[in-house]
């Protein structure tokens, strides 16, 4: 497999059929600078937008995957939405942003970001043909949501590949958008098994027309969040800093894909940000090079995605599923909330908003509450995460684990004892930071599955070791943006943009 998809178009006429296809559908593309930067957007487009639901399978909509929609979805905001999460809650000084992935278009989750990114590089550069060819999309969850939401405003069929075991409401919400039943692939296991979805694409690629777009390889994803997601967490923290006193102290991302994690290396170069990454500790792969199974969904493991800057990474942090799951039951039942602000006194505001955080969201929480803790931060100390979605994609596995581990019956007694132990008790164990033997450490493991397994070179995979690489990626934006905007020229009939790409070519 080839590492990099670079800012060129390598097949003239593949592209120029996608060029006919957004057409013929009346589609412009954003650029990624636009989606960093919304006030970059045309304002006879943000006009076009107040007519347009955030549900809607429209093109207008690929203008709103950004982090500025307001809390109706519809509006921009002018500031990426969070919440902070305060010490009557953390039970430590630091303060705790968490960006909201939920305000994303069609999917509630931020994950349709990269989906976007991924396939814009494919049709951009002439490397998938709409007319023909499926972008199938490996997932656990919400990057196949994505991806179909995305390619079926793009023209093109989109397959969702994830493991069957994942919530019923992300199948719910495929089996409404998929052009037919068998664009949803079913894979052995859980949150874990992501091998299982490798070898089921491995199948699917055989044949020509099935294009595999990896969330877990592709650099267009590093891109986009390093952009997007790095320039909206350091907007969020500037507008909660306010004074100027206080000081970006980290980033804490669950690795999943490694994409969101990119925006970490967008801080430390920016405000000396430690990068924290966060695993399940039932599967911890970086902390003990392990395995097994978990819940918390959304961060495929058992593996180092090849997107992961390892050597840039400075803490690893695991969280047990036990947690994610019961603060899921706290602040997603009635009986959580009426104790959040009865006995513990917590503004209902706060816990209203935690409607806005699901199960790996508070996997991140409660990382940086740990970190807080390891690392003795205060007050002027801000961490910086991210709620990928939101509780309502986790309502069914709220009411399997309360019937599961509490009887079917969740009181007050079980919600103090809950908030206790998983929050403001929680302990600073399973916390690794790396030195520089310990990131190689983790950067080989990458090997077993990336050359033994993916087909990539050796030299390809040694020279994800050099941050000059990693720098290379983020300075390819503007080239991105220039072939987006020639893609959009020559969709809307100019000539000049014709001729222009053809000598890009």
């Amino acid at each position: 497999m080839s590492l990099v998809i670079n800012p060129k178009i390598v097949d003239g006429k593949r592209r120029a059929r996608a060029v006919a296809r957004a057409r013929e559908l009346g589609v412009m593309l954003p650029t990624f600078s636009q989606l960093a930067d919304p006030t970059k957007i045309p304002a006879a487009v943000t006009r076009q937008l107040v007519g347009v639901a955030p549900d809607e399978p429209r093109f207008e909509n690929l203008w709103r995957v950004n982090w500025y929609n307001a809390a109706d979805g519809r509006s921009r905001a002018d500031v990426p939405g969070y919440i902070v999460i305060p010490e009557s809650i953390s039970g430590v000084k630091a303060p705790i942003v968490v960006l909201l992935g939920s305000r994303f278009p069609m999917i509630g989750a931020h994950k349709v970001l990269p989906a976007y990114a991924v396939l814009v590089a494919q049709l951009a550069t002439g490397r998938f043909d709409p007319a023909s060819q499926k972008a199938i999309w490996p997932s656990t969850g919400n990057y196949c949501r994505g991806g179909v939401s995305i390619s079926r405003i793009l023209g093109c069929r989109g397959v969702a590949v994830l493991p069957a075991g994942m919530s019923r409401e992300r199948f719910e919400w495929l089996e409404k958008w998929v052009a037919d039943p068998e664009d949803i692939v079913r894979t052995p296991g859980t949150e874990s098994n992501v091998k299982e979805i490798y070898d089921k694409c491995a199948e699917l690629e055989r044949d020509p027309q099935n294009v595999i777009l990896n969330q877990f390889s592709a650099f267009s994803n590093y891109l986009i969040h390093y952009a997007c997601t790095g320039a909206a967490a350091e907007h969020a923290f500037n507008d909660f800093k306010r004074d100027g006193q206080r000081r970006l102290a980290a980033f804490v991302s669950a690795t999943g894909s490694a994409g969101t994690i990119a925006a970490g290396d967008y801080l430390k170069k920016r405000h000396g940000a430690r990068i924290v990454a966060v695993e399940a500790l039932e599967c911890p792969t970086m902390l003990n090079n392990g395995y097994g199974e978990h819940n918390i969904q959304g961060i495929g493991d058992k593996h180092i995605p090849l997107i992961h800057n390892v050597m840039n990474t400075d803490v690893v942090i695991g969280v047990s599923d036990r947690v994610t799951n019961q603060l899921n039951l706290l602040f997603g039942s009635d009986v959580g909330r009426k104790y959040l602000q009865g006995r513990r006194k917590l503004d209902a505001g706060l816990v209203a908003s935690f409607a806005d955080v699901g199960i790996s969201g508070f996997a991140n929480i409660v990382a940086a509450i740990k970190l807080a803790k390891q690392f003795h931060y205060g007050p002027d100390d801000v961490i910086v995460t991210v709620a990928t979605d939101s509780g309502s994609l986790y309502d069914s596995e709220r009411d399997e684990y309360r019937a599961r581990h509490f009887g079917g019956s969740f009181d007050e007694v079980n919600a103090g004892e809950v908030f206790g132990s998983c929050l403001t008790s929680v302990a600073a164990d399973n916390v690794m930071e790396l030195t520089d033997q310990l990131r190689r450490q983790i950067f080989n493991l990458g090997y077993y599955t990336w050359v033994e397994q993916q087909g990539v070179s050796v030299e390809d995979f040694e020279r994800r070791r050099s941050q000059s690489f990693w720098d290379g990626i983020a300075a390819s934006l503007p080239e991105w943006d220039a072939l987006i905007e020639e893609f959009n020229a020559e969709a809307s009939g100019s000539n000049e943009a014709g001729t222009s790409s053809k000598a890009r070519a």
